[in-house]
């Protein structure tokens, strides 16, 4: 089985995230895609993070019962902060009859010399890119184990609909009816 890891924050999981994940589970070779809830990106401030229960709860109603997309907390019981390469390691040694594909957009390309270990990442594992038109991808994008697809997109962000449900605005139809439903019912972000 070849198994996309889409690793974020999820901060909350939205529509352009499921739209990237759907995408990469149905129209590559990919057999599933993991939504990989990671606690805490090393390269990011974690100031307005909810907690990882609760970013990952978000993320399995979000997917609901799609069976090309699993909610994943594989970092929540890995050392802190969590490192891909690491998370690798283990989701290898857990699940030795998957291959591991890396999905990331165009953005992280361009900062992927800044990962712990990246030369073992790109010698052991392929990495599926989402181009993202305003960023420049640099010289990995023509490396051996990335592939680069033109996947449908929306500028929609995580911090944009934080900001939303801080100053009690609507978030309608930027996350699924069973997110917008939680969140509408709950005090999460509203307070960060």
């Amino acid at each position: 089985m070849k198994v996309g890891l889409f690793f974020g924050s999820f901060n909350p999981i939205h529509v352009g995230h499921l739209i990237i994940a759907n995408f990469m589970a149905t129209q590559t070779d990919l057999d599933q895609v993991w939504i990989v809830v990671s606690p805490q990106n090393p390269l990011k401030k974690s100031n307005s993070l909810a907690r990882d229960s609760d970013r990952l709860h978000l993320v399995r109603i979000a997917i609901d019962d799609n069976p090309s997309l699993r909610a994943s907390n594989v970092e929540f019981n890995l050392p802190k902060p969590s490192y891909t390469i690491d998370t690798l390691t283990y989701l290898k040694e857990e699940h030795e009859n998957k291959e591991f594909v890396l999905i990331m957009g165009g953005d992280n390309v361009a900062s992927l010399k800044k990962w712990k270990n990246y030369e073992l990442i790109l010698a052991n594992h392929q990495i599926y890119v989402y181009e993202r038109p305003e960023y420049k991808m640099g010289e990995l994008a023509n490396h051996p184990s990335v592939k680069v697809f033109k996947a449908p997109q929306m500028k929609i962000s995580a911090s944009y609909i934080r900001k939303c449900l801080k100053e009690k605005k609507s978030i309608q139809y930027l996350v699924t009816p069973e997110v917008f439903d939680y969140l509408d019912s709950s005090s999460m972000y509203r307070f960060l």
